[in-house]
């Protein structure tokens, strides 16, 4: 048996799945402020201590971002000199943020190519008095970036060598090869991102097996990352940035397990938002290019999702507008049907019939058929705006707030699965592990295809897949016509299912 959690701005969801993949029972419960103490909740009122796995999700490390609080300043090394010294690193990031995690700055000679050849020598000497720097500020974090390096990783490795020599074990290294795309300045930012959550990242994951012991749970514990998979936790401790953007992933994995379908829309409300976005083959389509992540432009992968300030806590205002102001956490005490004060969303579902919370009686003068209509036409607006093309589309609503929802205009195949208000937990529980290549090959096609796809396989085997049971489902080719020699860019993702034995050895 396994037990999927997933902690959101408002509720902790938990599932627990059997070993022929039957949900056998699920949990809401409040978050809590440490995050932690709505875990240990749920897996309380889960009782469930003999289970072979739990994969637990969480908003916690990009709520760190968008805050700018928690977070660790960082020293970020470039390799680059002589070039790529006009836009020194954080030189895009906003200003409140910068100030949070800026410890220093330091360019440094060294990087490769579009084709792997050296743009200029690394210079030991350079790097232990960037060492000595670091050192001498109390910095505890490292982000190390060059030019090219998802092509060749040799610089930033060589580097690291260097300043882990140099600073000791207390220090934590963050290389961009093992984090971001081509694209030198957003892979950057990313890594420094990374680096900056590295020690709040040992503080979380220690939480999260605190609570598990609590429970009298022994099983192994993973974190869910935002493309679908799984990481372990010496993974999440060095990743932290891998789980932004799980949330809405789980909830879309959970909605194509629990619907049955693999390629479709899903919409998911919750409290505060609606995240809607596009299943391809059982996984979520993936955004094109760079994203921006609390103002900050990354390029690592992310769910292609699009929110929208509507969810079960939102404010109905006198005119009948929705959101995007939301009540959030505090619904069961402002809401009108739990004697609050507020007229919100979740009012408007049980005038509707929607729905059977708290009090009925205290919105029987409430005429809801406007406002639900105007929500109605948002949601379906924010799904049309997701497809690609003008086939038919299935569209499967999951989240406590899809109650608002009784069909969408426009879209005449609209399924609410059973146990959708927790299908983030279900997601998390049943979701597997990857490995991926993103990297410019040179040569001649089938053998740079054939050659990606055996390195995205034994990626997601040495993550802890069982050999055997991994399969493509994503390769992406991107001719790169301004470099000589048939440069292509080629990224491979590979899955499987998670190899418990493997985990335990």
């Amino acid at each position: 048996m396994r037990i999927g959690i997933d902690v959101g701005g408002t509720n902790t969801d938990a599932a627990l799945i059997d070993g022929d993949g039957q949900v056998l029972a699920t949990v809401k419960c409040p978050t809590t402020e440490d995050v932690t103490g709505g875990v240990a909740a749920a897996l309380a009122a889960l009782g469930a201590t003999d289970v072979s796995a739990v994969m637990i999700g969480t908003t916690h490390f990009v709520n760190a971002l968008v805050e700018a609080a928690r977070l660790e300043p960082v020293a970020a090394v470039r390799l680059g000199l002589p070039a790529t010294a006009a836009l020194p690193p954080l030189v895009d990031w906003p200003l409140p943020l910068r100030e949070a995690v800026e410890g220093a700055i330091h360019l440094c000679h060294g990087g490769h190519e579009y084709d792997g050849t050296p743009l200029s020598g690394l210079d030991p000497a350079e790097l232990r008095a960037v060492a000595a720097d670091i050192r001498a500020r109390g910095l505890r974090s490292v982000a190390v970036s060059s030019v090219f390096s998802p092509v060749s990783a040799d610089s930033e490795r060589r580097a690291a060598e260097i300043l882990a020599a140099e600073l000791g074990p207390g220090v934590h290294l963050s290389l961009s090869a093992e984090i971001g795309r081509v694209g030198l300045l957003a892979r950057e930012n990313a890594t420094i991102v990374n680096a900056a959550l590295r020690p709040l990242a040992d503080r979380t994951v220690a939480a999260f097996g605190e609570a598990l012991r609590r429970a009298g749970i022994t099983a192994p514990l993973f974190l869910s990352q935002n493309d679908g998979t799984l990481m372990d936790v010496a993974h999440a401790r060095r990743y932290p940035v891998a789980t932004f953007a799980s949330g809405p992933t789980n909830s879309m994995r959970g909605a194509a397990y629990l619907s049955g379908l693999s390629d479709c829309a899903v919409v998911d409300i919750g409290g505060t938002t609606t995240d809607v976005g596009v299943l391809a083959g059982g996984f979520p389509r993936e955004a094109a290019g760079e994203a921006l992540v609390a103002g900050v432009r990354t390029n690592f992968r992310i769910p292609d999702v699009l929110s929208i300030g509507i969810g079960g806590g939102s404010v109905v205002a006198g005119d009948g507008t929705t959101g995007p102001r939301s009540v959030g956490y505090r619904l069961t005490s402002e809401a009108l049907v739990f004697g609050g004060p507020t007229l919100t969303a979740t009012d408007l579902a049980v005038a509707a019939g929607h729905a059977r919370l708290g009090d009925p009686a205290r919105v029987a003068g409430v005429d809801p058929g406007p406002a639900l209509k105007g929500i109605a036409e948002r949601v379906a607006e924010a799904v049309d705006r997701m497809r690609t093309s003008p086939a038919p589309l299935p569209v499967v609503l999951v989240g406590g707030g899809s109650i608002l929802i009784d069909e969408l205009p426009g879209f005449a195949d609209v399924r609410r699965p059973d146990h959708y208000e927790v299908a983030n937990a279900v997601g998390a529980a049943i979701a597997q592990v990857g490995g991926e290549v993103d990297r410019v090959f040179s040569g001649p096609r089938e053998a740079n295809l054939a050659e990606a796809r055996a390195e995205a396989v034994s990626r997601a085997e040495r993550a802890g897949a069982r050999a055997g049971s991994v399969r493509i489902v994503d390769v992406e080719e991107l001719p790169l016509a301004y470099l000589p020699g048939d440069a292509t860019r080629i990224r491979v993702k590979a899955v499987g299912d998670l190899d418990l034995e493997k985990i335990d050895a």
